[in-house]
C-alpha cells in the first residue's frame, strides 16, 4: 500500500504517445514539478487535455504535445499563455479546441465509462464547424431533440497536485479551487499525484478532514512528495502566484535558453532553492478573490 515514488519513477511509467490529463485550472494548482520532470525527460508525442496553464506552456517549448484538447491556456492574470500562443502560431500542435464545459463532459463520460454523453453546450458555436469528429445524437423519446454527442476523455494518465496525502493515496485539495480534479482522476486508467506533504493516515483529520478528499485512493497509482510543487502556479492555502516568477516565463518566450539554463534540467528540490527556497514559496501571499 506504499504508494510514493519519485519523480524519476512517474517518468519511467509513461511512454510516448499517451493521452495524459493535467488537472488545475490555468495558473491555479498546476503539478508543475511533474511538468518539468516530463520535460527534462526524452518523451514525445503526447496527447494532452488540460484547462491549460504554464504546464502546457511548458510542454510546448520543449516540444512535448503531438495533440492539445482544451477549453483555454491562461496564467489568468496574463490573459494568453505566451509559449503555447507561439506553438500555435507556428502550427506545431493538432488541436482539440473545446468549450469549458465540453471538456468537463467529455471527462464525465470517461469517468462513467460511457463512449459519449449528451449536451446542449456548443451548439451553434464554431466549436462544432472546427471539430467536424464531435456528432450529434437524437432523442429516443417523444421530444425528438437534437444534441451534441461529447466523445468521452479516455486518459491514460492523470497528474494532480494536492495538499496532503498519505502513502496509501488519500488526498486532500483543501484550497476553494478542487474544480474537475475528481473528474481527471476517474477519468484516467491511471493517477499520479503529487503532494505538498505526506503524512500519516492518522494526521488526515478523520471525519473533518474527509470533505478534502475528492477521489478514492483506489485510483491513484503514485503519489510524489513534492513541496512546492505547484509553483509558480497557486495552491492555496499553502502559497499563491509568483507573479514576478509568471511574467519572467512569459518573457522567455521570445528566447528560452536563459530561463531554460536558470529553472530546468534540475531536481525538484535544485528548483525550488532556484526560486528562492521553500520559505519563500510559502510566503507568497494568497490571491484576495
Amino acid at each position: 500500500m506504499n504508494k510514493v515514488i519519485s519523480h524519476d519513477d512517474l517518468v519511467s511509467q509513461l511512454s510516448d504517445g499517451m493521452t495524459i490529463g493535467i488537472g488545475g485550472w490555468g495558473a491555479r494548482r498546476k503539478p508543475m514539478s511533474l511538468i518539468r520532470a516530463i520535460c527534462n525527460s526524452d518523451l514525445q508525442d503526447l496527447t494532452i487535455v488540460s484547462y491549460g496553464g504554464p504546464d502546457v506552456g511548458l510542454l510546448c517549448a520543449h516540444k512535448k504535445i503531438k495533440k492539445l484538447i482544451f477549453g483555454f491556456v491562461s496564467l489568468d492574470m496574463i490573459p494568453l499563455e505566451a509559449h503555447f500562443r507561439q506553438a500555435r502560431q507556428n502550427g506545431e500542435l493538432e488541436l482539440m479546441e473545446l468549450d469549458e464545459g465540453m471538456v468537463q463532459w467529455g471527462l464525465r463520460a470517461a469517468a462513467m465509462k460511457m463512449s459519449f454523453l449528451p449536451t446542449r453546450v456548443g451548439m451553434g458555436t464554431d466549436v462544432l464547424k472546427y471539430n467536424p469528429e464531435i456528432k450529434f445524437i437524437t432523442s429516443p423519446y417523444s421530444d425528438g431533440e437534437q444534441y451534441v454527442a461529447m466523445p468521452a476523455l479516455n486518459l491514460d494518465a492523470a497528474l494532480l497536485h494536492v495538499n496532503t496525502s498519505d502513502h496509501k493515496g488519500n488526498t486532500q485539495i483543501e484550497g476553494p479551487d478542487p474544480f474537475f480534479d475528481e473528474m481527471f482522476a476517474r477519468a484516467a486508467a491511471k493517477t499520479y499525484v503529487s503532494s505538498e506533504q505526506v503524512v500519516d493516515t492518522s494526521e488526515l483529520g478523520g471525519k473533518e478532514g474527509a470533505i478534502f478528499n475528492r477521489f478514492e485512493r483506489s485510483l491513484v497509482s503514485g503519489v510524489i512528495h513534492a513541496p512546492g510543487g505547484a509553483h509558480p502556479t497557486s495552491c492555496a492555502p499553502n502559497y499563491g502566484f509568483d507573479m514576478a516568477h509568471l511574467k519572467e516565463y512569459s518573457a522567455a518566450a521570445k528566447s528560452f535558453d536563459g530561463y531554460s539554463t536558470n529553472y530546468l534540467n534540475l531536481s525538484h528540490e535544485e528548483y525550488i532553492e532556484a526560486v528562492g527556497g521553500q520559505n519563500f514559496i510559502n510566503d507568497i501571499p494568497l490571491p484576495q478573490f
